[in-house]
Order: C-alpha cells, then structure tokens, then sequence
C-alpha cells in the first residue's frame, strides 16, 4: 500500500510539474488584420449584409457605417447596419478581407469586391473572377490551406487590436 501511496505521489508531481513547463506562455495581445484603404474604409466601401441577402456587391452609403476592428463598413440600410452590429462576425469577410486565394498560398493580396464566394455561411474575397475560379477548383483544399495560413499571417502582419 505504501509503495502504490508512493507512486501515486511519483504521478502527481510529474503531472504538477509538467502542466507547469507545458503552460501556455503569457497571454500575447490579440492582433488585428484588416484590409482597408487609408481611411479605414473596408471592403472598397461595399455592404458586408448585402452580399448575404443580396448575392452581389452593393456600394454602401457613407452615412449609415460602423466600425469593427478598426475597419470601417458602410451600409445600404440602418437595417443592414444593425445586422452587422448584432453579429459581425457572421457578415465580416473572411482573412481580413484579403484575396482566400491568396491566403491559401500565404499571402496578403487585394480584392475585388464583385469577385466573390459565400462558403459554408462565410464571405471569401478574390483577387478578381479569374482567381476566384482557380479558388473555386478545390475549394475545400483552398479553404482549408487559408484557414490555417490566416493566424500566422495575422500574427506576422496584424497590429495590436483588442483583448
């Protein structure tokens, strides 16, 4: 009995002491990677709601906005407004806004709002219809390879965004 109280303390120490070298580091302040112009304006100004009710891209008006992220998104209605801001990430673009193409080979690359895919409920950009055909070749593959590629593009280029 007493060689069992042994190794059962033996297991308790060592599981102790690894969780301690094991531990994740340090929380890292989270980073933010958007794909705006130098206003702040996403999505070249384009409804983030509208590409779900509407299937296409429709130019937002420069009246009725919010800001996510540090990006601002304008909006055709106060209804669409207040969809986004209920749930943005349901209505956000995905990898920032960036080209999913360009995020599946590891890349920050810039979009055309018109080129564009809604996948599983998630709005990619492209780069323009041509990519977006190529995207749309293996698109689980593509979406699989961006979706991992996405946080260290984001920790590589991202800026300091909030906890």
């Amino acid at each position: 009995m007493r060689q069992l109280l042994i190794a059962l303390s033996v297991v308790a120490v060592s599981v102790a002491a690894a969780s301690v070298v094991f531990a994740e580091p340090a929380t890292q302040p989270s980073r933010v990677l958007v794909n705006v112009d130098k206003s702040g304006l996403a999505i070249q100004g384009r409804d983030p709601v509208a590409y779900f009710t509407d299937n296409k891209a429709v130019p937002g008006d420069p009246g009725i906005t919010s800001v996510h992220n540090g990006a601002t998104y304008r909006f055709t209605s106060a209804e669409h407004k207040a969809m986004f801001d209920a749930d943005p990430a349901k209505y956000e673009p995905q990898f920032g806004g960036y080209c999913a193409y360009g995020t599946s080979k590891n890349k920050l690359v810039e979009i055309t709002p018109e080129a564009f895919n809604i996948v599983d409920g998630r709005l990619l950009l492209q780069y323009d219809q041509g990519v977006r055909e190529k995207f749309n070749k293996d698109v689980g593959g593509n979406l699989h390879k961006a979706d991992a590629n996405w946080p260290g593009l984001v920790q590589k280029n991202g800026k300091p965004g909030n906890n």
